[in-house]
């Protein structure tokens, strides 16, 4: 079943394969997946940046503090919205969560690893990424998906499942 094989699977992974590289076939894939993801209005106000260039990503990893693992994965996939592209003020953070999420769902599904790290809602590194990725002034950075090959999967956790976070009808 894929909820077992699939999704209670996946891990943030933060250990990578040095100099493996993602293709390009299997980076359009799984943005492709990313893309499928629900948005306000169907407005899908996201806009994807991928980088693989090392001296890029060292630049990247000197301004977000906890992107230190970057050095060995494939690339960084940055997650971004168009604010003129949103259906209402707002929304571009939650549409571009669910393109993450999607993201992350697609890498694990590849036998590939990602590990989501937060650029909004810090101020300053949604300003430094914008001029390092020359991104247009109404498009902004949400998140910063570091991807690869893993080297080492995490532990699966305990069961996360808790009923008493369940509420029908009321609280």
């Amino acid at each position: 079943m894929f909820l077992e094989a699939g999704l209670l699977t996946r891990r943030s992974v933060r250990q990578f394969q040095p100099g493996k590289k993602i293709s390009k076939q299997d980076m359009d894939d799984v943005l492709k997946i990313a893309m499928y993801a629900p948005s306000g209005c169907n407005r899908q106000p996201w806009e994807f940046v991928v980088v693989d260039d090392d001296n890029l990503k060292e630049e990247i990893i000197k301004a977000h503090p906890h992107a230190s693992f970057l050095k060995e994965a494939s690339a960084a996939i940055f997650v971004c919205g168009d604010e003129q592209k949103q259906c209402d003020d707002g929304f571009w953070p939650i549409d571009c969560s669910a393109a993450t999420e999607n993201l992350l769902l697609a890498l694990h599904g590849r036998g590939l690893g990602g590990c989501w790290c937060a650029v909004y809602p810090h101020q300053d590194r949604i300003a430094h990424f914008q001029k390092l990725l020359n991104l247009p002034e109404n498009v902004k950075p949400l998140a910063l998906v570091v991807a690869g090959y893993p080297a080492k999967v995490p532990p699966q956790p305990k069961d996360r499942f808790e009923e008493k976070k369940i509420h029908y009808n009321h609280w």
